[in-house]
């Protein structure tokens, strides 16, 4: 069966578009020079012409486009026909993206309005949220070679996979529940070094697991 566009896949399209009808409304209101690049404090420190924001948010909104398809039709692309057995996550994780995505260019827009980016500590929330939505679904990916953790070990070996995957599942989860802490809890100008610090630990340590967990495998085979 051929891949094709539905009702819901048109709607989410349309929620792409958003941030590009918000800047089309606002956009004679801006001044000719806009905030372009914002400090750890959410204070500018470039500046350029207001019409960049058109090219800044039409290769997001593109990117966004790009993102959801490949997720839609992965099944479709496949060569190795796995992929199937997890569409319905990855319908999800797709839209996941999409609203995160969207946020971003509309928080964007609204720092070119106000001059300051007064979101510095929604992103984080907004961010933790997504990652506790993803450790949920997580679990649920089936061995692939296009999205979840893949790593040699967990390619190599499908219960590698599933216990990693089962891992990283909850440590999104907590992770996710600690940024939107942290979040509000931790001043603007140091959240944001907390949040990379626990993404990056969110990264790490399932792909250590995974090495390690088939280093497990493969010496009690050889036993």
């Amino acid at each position: 069966m051929k891949p094709r566009l539905h009702i819901r896949d048109l709607a989410v399209l349309a929620i792409i578009a958003i941030p590009l009808v918000y800047l089309y409304f606002v956009y004679a209101s801006l001044p000719e020079k806009v905030a372009t690049h914002f400090n750890i404090n959410g204070q500018p420190d470039a500046i350029g012409d207001k019409s960049s924001l058109w090219v800044g948010i039409a290769i997001l909104s593109g990117v966004n486009i790009l993102m959801f398809l490949l997720l839609r039709f992965l099944p479709a692309i496949d060569p190795k026909k796995t992929a199937k057995y997890s569409a319905g996550v990855f319908n999800q994780i797709a839209v996941a993206v999409v609203l995160l995505l969207v946020c971003i260019n509309i928080f964007i827009i609204n720092a070119a309005q106000t001059g300051q980016f007064r979101f510095i500590k929604s992103l984080p929330v907004i961010m933790g949220v997504f990652f506790i939505f993803m450790g949920n679904l997580l679990h649920s990916i089936k061995p692939n070679y296009f999205a979840g953790i893949r790593t040699p070990w967990t390619l190599e070996s499908e219960e590698t996979w599933r216990k990693t995957h089962q891992l990283g599942g909850k440590i999104w989860v907590a992770g996710g529940f600690v940024i939107v802490i942290t979040g509000l809890a931790v001043p603007g100008p140091y959240n944001t070094y907390v949040m990379m610090g626990l993404l990056f630990t969110m990264a790490i340590i399932p792909v250590v697991y995974s090495y390690v967990y088939y280093k497990s495998i493969q010496k009690k085979q050889n036993i």
